[in-house]
């Protein structure tokens, strides 16, 4: 892949590791003292402008929010600021973490505020060297700055190096000090969450839009959208594309325009073939799909998912069951082996995937995958196992006849 762009629509998300710079934008640091006063205020506000999670799941966070807040006797209240980015074609919260930290910072000490939290931790994918780097220093001009609220402890931890350590609770068990296993829900990590204290788990994306919506106001959020979606999303491009890159805008943007006016078209001219919709552990758009709207509720309408904004794009040419091999090859080196089905499933699926991808594969192989996609669905801790199912059904339904082309 060749050299990325950053586009991001607000002039004040380009402010770098300079948190006077980002204090004078944010007037002196306005949010986070309305966040101090009023916290209740700022939950409403984050309510109204109705931000949703941004890693992936699409949950309202006022909800996450009001648990947290509503949740005390305990010695601590914990948030985790979750950076695990590690999904293939997902880089949108490395980009706003190395360029814009200060903006995340505040977003977190806005939303400890808010819940009375006293513990934040930011959790972030070890292999990130420049995002470490980068919040390692906001971080430390934080703690040198009488902004920062009193009570409230900031720590920088990477995480484990697993993909799998970026589900909620796995992230809880790394911090605990334990192997990063997912855990069984309920209870939800509102109520039992790190040592056993009431956790709120926000993504990076997530937070950096919260400084933004207490300083101009849930109606300002919700019109940055369209289509009837609310505010911004940073999509993640790439692919066979012209100009891959992080590109923030409108949540409701049609793929047409994603694809064609800011990544500049297909590579070569090629026509389209397919997309990888938010992360390949979703499921697959085609050419029929260009004019839908990029919002949570569009893609759910039509079977699939934004995730977390990630777009793969491929032309024809590419061979589907190859690139559907590949990432489900992935996710089976990237099971944690708690959950049989998980571990075996998806190593079984993708020794079948690779056997019909190369050739060697038999009407007896598909008939299989299929039959352990109806079955699988469900059978694990986390979402893994059945983002993997998700993504072959997705790759039936609209390619099978490269399935069986592929059989001797």
């Amino acid at each position: 892949m060749g050299p990325l762009n950053h586009v991001l629509l607000h002039p004040d998300r380009r402010i770098g590791a300079d948190l006077e710079r980002w204090v004078n934008v944010s007037r002196g640091g306005t949010p986070l003292r309305m966040a101090g006063d009023d916290p209740v205020r700022v939950r409403e506000q984050v309510r109204f402008a109705e931000l949703r999670g941004l890693g992936g799941s699409g949950f309202p966070v006022w909800k996450k929010w009001d648990a947290v807040a509503a949740e005390s006797g305990k010695p601590d209240k914990w948030l985790v600021v979750n950076g695990n980015e590690d999904e293939p074609g997902t880089f949108k919260d490395r980009m706003l973490l190395e360029e814009t930290p200060h903006q995340v910072v505040e977003g977190a000490l806005i939303a400890a505020l808010a819940v009375g939290a006293n513990r934040v931790v930011f959790y972030i994918n070890p292999d990130l060297a420049r995002s470490l780097a980068s919040l390692k220093l906001a971080l430390e001009q934080w703690q040198a700055s009488p902004l920062l609220p009193k009570g409230i402890e900031l720590t920088l931890l990477p995480g484990s190096g697993h993909y799998i350590g970026g589900e909620e609770t796995a992230a809880m068990e790394w911090i605990e000090g334990k192997f990063p296993f997912p855990r069984g829900k309920p209870p939800y990590p509102a109520q039992v969450g790190v040592h056993g204290c009431p956790t709120l788990i926000n993504n990076v994306e997530t937070l950096a839009h919260v400084p933004h919506i207490v300083m101009n106001g849930p109606e300002w959020f919700r019109a940055q959208g369209r289509n009837g979606a609310n505010g911004t999303k940073l999509y993640s491009l790439s692919g066979d594309v012209l100009h891959p890159g992080v590109y923030e805008l409108p949540m409701g943007t049609p793929l047409r325009e994603l694809i064609f006016e800011h990544g500049g078209g297909l590579l070569s001219g090629k026509p389209l073939k397919a997309i990888f919709t938010g992360g390949p552990s979703n499921t697959l758009l085609t050419p029929a799909d260009l004019d839908v709207p990029l919002d949570f509720d569009s893609l759910r309408a039509r079977g699939g998912s934004l995730g977390t904004g990630a777009m793969i794009v491929i032309s024809e040419g590419t061979g589907v069951v190859k690139r559907v091999a590949e990432y489900v090859r992935f996710f089976a080196h990237s099971s944690c082996g708690q959950c049989p089905p998980c571990k075996s499933g998806t190593a079984t699926l993708s020794r079948l995937l690779d056997r019909i991808d190369t050739g060697r594969g038999t009407l007896d192989d598909l008939a299989t995958l299929e039959n352990l996609c109806a079955m699988l669905p469900g059978s694990g801790r986390c979402h893994l196992l059945s983002g993997v199912v998700q993504l072959l059904d997705s790759s039936f339904r609209h390619f099978h006849h490269e399935y069986r082309n592929a059989l001797r």
